[in-house]
């Protein structure tokens, strides 16, 4: 016959059975994590002196006492102080290993070409110094529609190819339809053009990474951007603004792992692309 009372009613723990102990997390930069009590939700900025500083979506900041009552992706931890890093073999922002002799090598005739300052500003944060050793220089036409005016301009060759990164790359989009028509045309044999399936680069950053759940839906008709900042609670007005905005989103990003797989493999082709030697 079953004890449904168990076998010593003295015995050592019954208080925590059923309970989910917490595990010791180090309190690392970025760790999206979420406080117990309250619920404040955010990403680690600082640990010093005992405390940990976390960051929100909206940029407020706050800080606690390192140990428990924090919650990551729903389960109990106690937050702790990093261990040292051993010194030994450095990865880059892109997951690269490092190699012995980084300078920056010279440019590359080859071209990556991205839409705008700021698609140009997270490809150099994440794979900067990876191109400085390939000697890849990337730059933006500051829109998919002044592409066919540079390569009128500027043709792409055998020796001089293009790799192009384009926002909002998605079957019956307007982007889709201009590349088709490019790749067409008679610099498509040296051309390479990919892109993510978001609206603006600004999506590219995980939610987790921003300390959200998912980033806003902006109706039709509003500008995206303009959208984003308002929902965020953000200043909107001016183009300072939206430049402010997206610093503070870029600020949120220090690995490869803060971005959508589907822009990293994206921009590894393209490094691939205008890096393979010419045969």
């Amino acid at each position: 016959m079953d004890d449904r009372y168990g076998g010593d009613v003295l015995a050592a723990g019954w208080r925590d059975r059923g309970t989910v102990k917490a595990s010791d997390v180090p309190a690392e930069m970025d760790l999206v994590v979420e406080v117990a009590e309250d619920g404040y939700c955010g990403a680690i900025t600082r640990v010093e002196s005992g405390l940990v500083e976390l960051e929100d979506w909206k940029g407020r900041r706050r800080s606690f006492p390192l140990g428990g009552g924090f919650l990551v992706e729903g389960k109990p931890v106690r937050l702790v102080v990093p261990a040292a890093k051993p010194q030994g073999t450095r990865r880059t922002a892109s997951g690269s290993f490092t190699v012995a002799d980084d300078r920056a090598k010279v440019a590359l005739p080859s071209r990556i070409l991205v839409e705008g300052r700021h698609d140009a500003e997270l490809v150099e944060k994440v794979w900067g110094a990876d191109l400085r050793v390939e000697g890849v220089v990337v730059e933006y036409l500051q829109g998919i529609d002044l592409l066919e005016d540079l390569l009128t301009e500027a043709p792409p060759s055998a020796e001089r190819r293009y790799g192009v990164l384009v926002d909002h790359l998605v079957p019956g989009s307007k982007e889709t339809r201009m590349v088709e028509q490019i790749l067409r045309g008679p610099h498509g044999a040296h051309l390479k053009i990919v892109g993510h399936p978001f609206i603006d680069v600004w999506q590219c950053v995980t939610p987790s990474a921003m300390g959200i759940r998912a980033w806003p839906q902006i109706p039709r008709g509003t500008d995206w951007k303009t959208g984003i900042c308002r929902a965020f609670g953000w200043p909107a007005e001016e183009q300072a603004d939206i430049a402010r905005a997206w610093q503070r989103i870029l600020s949120r990003v220090t690995t490869f792992r803060d971005l959508e797989p589907s822009l990293l493999g994206r921009v590894e082709e393209l490094i691939d692309f205008v890096t393979d030697p010419v045969s």
